[in-house]
């Protein structure tokens, strides 16, 4: 009896080290992420890419912005965000110039540790009034591979999409109108679109409209470069171990 007890607490405690291994391993990824701008002609503000555990959100649809997403949303400013992710232990790559339609922009390699197993990202979309590119909280495959997915765009439920240019202040959280258009292509004189959002949360934009009068309409957006539908954005995602 004594022997089958050793060799019960051998095969227990062997069992309980190797599912230790197993489990710090399983979350250990690193990834790289690239993020393709598909739109037409608009620009991503230099983007916010992370791993961080499944507490943490930069977003989440249907909750309302923080002022920190908000700063991102209108006016591209991360920095708010950023700390917030410093604070949870997590980690992240950010890009350091606009991404261009058509352009792509590769992440730093980025180690997961054991845990931070979910992906976000953001970027502000211009132009627009609060509009960004968004993925929250994307479970990381724990098999190594490549990974693809869409990336859509959401309004942060804060500004009104009037989609007017050259306001004063206008990227500044809480200040009207969007901040620019990277393209040059954009007009002015325009009378605004939309009102204030009847949806103040975060949900998925329902995209841009312009017109084509540069000197008046509706609108200071040219439809003819700016319109755009979702998705934004094509993401492949590289894990290993």
């Amino acid at each position: 009896m004594k022997f089958i007890n050793k060799k019960i607490i051998k095969n227990v405690l062997g069992s309980a080290i190797a599912l230790s291994v197993f489990t710090g391993s399983a979350y250990a990824q690193k990834i790289t992420v690239t993020v393709q701008n598909i739109t037409h002609g608009s620009h991503f503000t230099p983007l916010l890419i992370a791993a961080h555990d499944g507490t943490t959100h930069l977003f989440q649809s249907g909750g309302a912005a923080s002022a920190n997403l908000q700063a991102m949303a209108e006016g591209g400013d991360t920095s708010g965000l950023i700390a917030d992710l410093d604070a949870a232990g997590a980690v992240h790559s950010s890009a350091s110039a606009f991404l261009a339609p058509g352009s792509s922009f590769t992440s730093a390699e980025l180690d997961t540790g054991t845990g931070n197993n979910v992906l976000s990202i953001v970027g502000m979309v211009l132009p627009t009034n609060d509009g960004f590119i968004g993925v929250d909280s994307w479970k990381i495959p724990t098999a190594p591979g490549t990974y693809t997915m869409s990336g859509l765009a959401y309004d942060a439920g804060t500004e009104a999409n009037d989609e007017l240019l050259g306001l004063a202040n206008a990227g500044g959280s809480g200040n009207p109108g969007a901040p620019g258009a990277p393209s040059g292509s954009a007009g002015t004189g325009g009378t605004g679109v939309a009102g204030t959002d009847t949806n103040q949360t975060v949900h998925v934009h329902r995209g841009v409209l312009g017109d084509t009068d540069p000197l008046g309409g509706a609108s200071d957006f040219d439809s003819r470069v700016h319109r755009w539908l979702n998705p934004v954005a094509q993401i492949t995602v590289t894990v290993t171990e």
